[in-house]
């Protein structure tokens, strides 16, 4: 089932999330309900705030599309309760979307790569390193569970760009 898609100025995309402390069926079945949203939108990552729900509960979901054309394949990796255990002092910018911010784009610098701690989906604890588009999908997405948007992320009215400019200048 998709879920509504919270836009740019809701009250929850400015609250941390609540970590997870019980992983039974109802988890499952929201974080199916979860991606199912995230494959009709043709995002590359979704988190839980971004469908009303307080979970600190992510997915990276890489995988190209008319959104992200070069975007690496991967299955979908449902991260619950995420946390940075260490960030690269090498850092890129790129462009970032967003489910959240719907029509544009901003330029963004972010970690080339990052070590995370996380839960999968039976309570079971992971550990993971993340690099390149792959990192840069986790962090857009973990920035969800703090209360952040890439929008916080900008300084200047030159880190913006329209989405439809984006798609025909940049996207391949």
């Amino acid at each position: 089932m998709s879920l509504k898609i919270a836009q740019v100025g809701e009250a929850i995309l400015q609250t941390p999330a609540i970590q997870v402390t019980e992983f039974h069926a109802e988890l499952k079945t929201f974080v199916a309900d979860l991606k199912d949203t995230l494959v009709q939108a043709s995002g590359v990552g979704i988190a839980a705030p971004q469908v009303f729900d307080p979970r600190a509960v992510l997915i990276i979901a890489s995988k190209p599309n008319k959104r992200y054309p070069d975007a690496p394949d991967m299955e979908p990796l449902v991260m619950i309760n995420p946390s940075i255990l260490s960030q690269s002092e090498t850092t890129n910018q790129a462009w970032e979307g967003c489910l959240s911010v719907p029509g544009l784009r901003g330029l963004i610098t972010r970690s080339n790569q990052v070590e995370v701690a996380y839960y999968d989906i039976d309570g079971n604890p992971q550990r993971i390193e993340l690099s390149g588009f792959v990192a840069r999908i986790f962090l857009h997405e973990y920035d969800h569970l703090i209360g952040q948007t890439w929008l916080d992320h900008i300084s200047s009215s030159n880190q913006v760009m329209a989405e439809s400019l984006w798609l025909q200048n940049y996207a391949k």
